[in-house]
């Protein structure tokens, strides 16, 4: 089988418990380190599939690496090479396939409930599941492209997830790790202290019962993850 290329965007912000699952199902991957320089590849066929991770820039910003990435993400789509987005991931997706990056109503940072929706995608890459609790770091969100379906939303973003045919795009973040949380947390502080949402949790409040609630959070993620792999490029 190709590899799946994971694109890295901030030291940070790797590819987490995503990199446990491909391991536990002998997928062979790579990460392509787009925060040392490292270039944008143009061919999509190489690959089995795309993964963009997070990041805190916005997909607005006047980085020199964002076209290629959104380039990348067209041809993919046109070469039915499946592509996966988190949080910075999703938007890059939603803008690269005609949607539009904004502001979110308020910023939502913690754990915080998402909901699926009534329909027969949600129900299928979700496999039933209706309810659980994700993890959020944005204050932006994506607009849904044409032919996308919204499969998850949330009280404070209504678009955390959606899918075209095999391609899945999220706001929110199943990927996450305890040494991801502890490291958010101390280096994004101040983002924290200065925010006034009500969406905003304190670094306690993030990491209390955190083990309990990432083995609840990765069981989410191999449901979403499962059905991703189905649509791999041989």
């Amino acid at each position: 089988m190709k590899t799946v290329a994971i694109f890295r965007h901030t030291p940070s912000e790797g590819p987490g418990y995503f990199a446990t699952f491909l391991n536990n199902n002998d997928i062979p991957w790579e990460i392509i380190k787009v925060d040392q320089g490292q270039p944008i590849p143009d061919d999509p066929a190489a690959y089995a599939g795309l993964v963009f991770m997070g990041g805190p820039m916005s997909v607005n910003d006047p980085l020199p690496w964002i076209p290629p990435i959104l380039q990348l993400i067209r041809a993919a789509v046109a070469a039915d090479v499946p592509v996966l987005g988190h949080c910075l991931g999703g938007q890059l997706i939603s803008k690269a396939l005609g949607g539009v990056v904004t502001r979110n109503p308020v910023k939502e940072i913690g754990w915080g409930d998402i909901s699926a929706a009534d329909n027969d995608a949600a129900r299928a890459w979700l496999d039933g599941l209706t309810q659980f609790e994700g993890f959020h770091w944005h204050g932006e969100t994506f607009s849904l492209p044409n032919a996308a379906v919204r499969i998850m939303s949330s009280a404070h973003c209504e678009n955390q997830a959606y899918v075209i045919g095999k391609h899945l795009a999220m706001q929110c973040h199943v990927e996450m790790t305890p040494t991801m949380i502890r490291t958010w947390c101390n280096s994004w502080v101040d983002e924290i202290a200065a925010s006034d949402s009500s969406a905003v949790q304190t670094p306690e409040i993030m990491q209390a019962n955190m083990e309990s609630r990432l083995i609840a959070l990765n069981q989410v993620a191999d449901r979403l993850y499962a059905r991703w792999i189905k649509g791999l490029a041989q």
